[in-house]
């Protein structure tokens, strides 16, 4: 009997345009591919839990609307940033209490280890013993921690910190830190307490997340100061992010400036809109294909090696 095929959804439909779109965004400017420093991978359970703290509008998130876009599971949140092209990408976990961080490496390395094109993820907690597991992590292959002050809610100048500063900054290792103030304030968050953290340790490689969001002015000004800070643009200039902290136009020359140090962060798949929308709004700041192609791959790639 001949089997027809069967039509695609509007769903599958949408999924098939944006993959095209992507890819032409990517191949129009003559790069091989995307590099994202900002994705999100994590055990099953936990991300489950991270879901429902968006469902429920949680106090963390500023208490707005936020639906997740891509709620897949994890053969198929891979297999579509695949499909995007993007060569390279990361696993952001993170502890909110003490006790998590070792734990949360183990499955990272495990997740690394079946995915070669991620980025082998690690983090970290202000605890006793948090500098011997980050020197495990390290050993294991670790290339890029995430540490998440807001979500931590803990001061990234803290003393139990030090040694882990020294040794990532020893390591060259970069650090995506979410430390700015968005999309709500915490104990720690804001530009003071990294600025103590880099006048202790100025060679550490940290990559400010959500360019700082709203912070924007003080971490650009982090990052003249010095050479190793970083910004990525999760979530940046999105009209999501827009409605709530929007990036000072009259900064955009200093973002060009810096577009050596300026990496393509998402948060794929926690994003209340495409994939493919973090990319347009991108392109419409108008900073020219160059800095798109450092943004979206060069840099990274020079950071990481790729």
């Amino acid at each position: 009997m001949t089997e027809f095929p069967r039509e695609a959804s509007p769903q599958q439909e949408a999924a098939a345009a944006e993959v095209g779109e992507v890819r032409r965004f990517w191949g129009g400017l003559g790069l091989p591919g995307l590099v994202d420093v900002h994705t999100h991978f994590m055990p099953e359970r936990v991300l489950r839990k991270v879901w429902e703290y968006f469902d429920a509008n949680g106090p963390l998130i500023g208490a707005r609307g936020w639906p997740i876009t891509y709620r897949h599971g994890e053969g198929e949140r891979t297999a579509l940033l695949r499909e995007f092209g993007v060569r390279a990408f990361t696993a952001m976990l993170y502890p909110h209490k003490p006790g998590m961080a070792r734990w949360l490496n183990g499955w990272a390395a495990g997740f690394a280890a079946r995915t070669p094109d991620c980025l082998h993820t690690a983090t970290l907690f202000p605890e006793d013993g948090a500098a011997a597991y980050v020197r495990e992590a390290l050993d294991a292959g670790a290339r890029v921690f995430k540490a998440h002050v807001q979500v931590g809610g803990y001061d990234p100048a803290d003393r139990r910190l030090d040694a882990v500063w020294g040794l990532l900054a020893e390591a060259g290792t970069p650090v995506v830190i979410h430390c700015g103030s968005g999309p709500a304030p915490g104990r720690h968050t804001g530009p003071e307490p990294v600025a103590r953290v880099l006048a202790r340790h100025p060679r550490l490689p940290l990559v400010i997340a959500h360019l700082g969001l709203p912070e924007y002015r003080e971490f650009l000004d982090l990052a003249d100061r010095y050479e190793r800070v970083h910004l990525d643009t999760t979530m940046a200039f999105t009209d999501f992010t827009e409605e709530f902290a929007p990036f000072p136009r009259e900064l955009l020359p200093r973002l060009a400036e810096r577009g050596d140090r300026v990496l393509l962060g998402t948060d794929f798949p926690n994003i209340p809109y495409p994939y493919l929308h973090q990319l347009r709004v991108l392109e419409r700041l108008d900073l020219g294909a160059d800095w798109l192609r450092a943004v979206c791959h060069d840099n990274a790639a020079r950071l990481f090696g790729l």
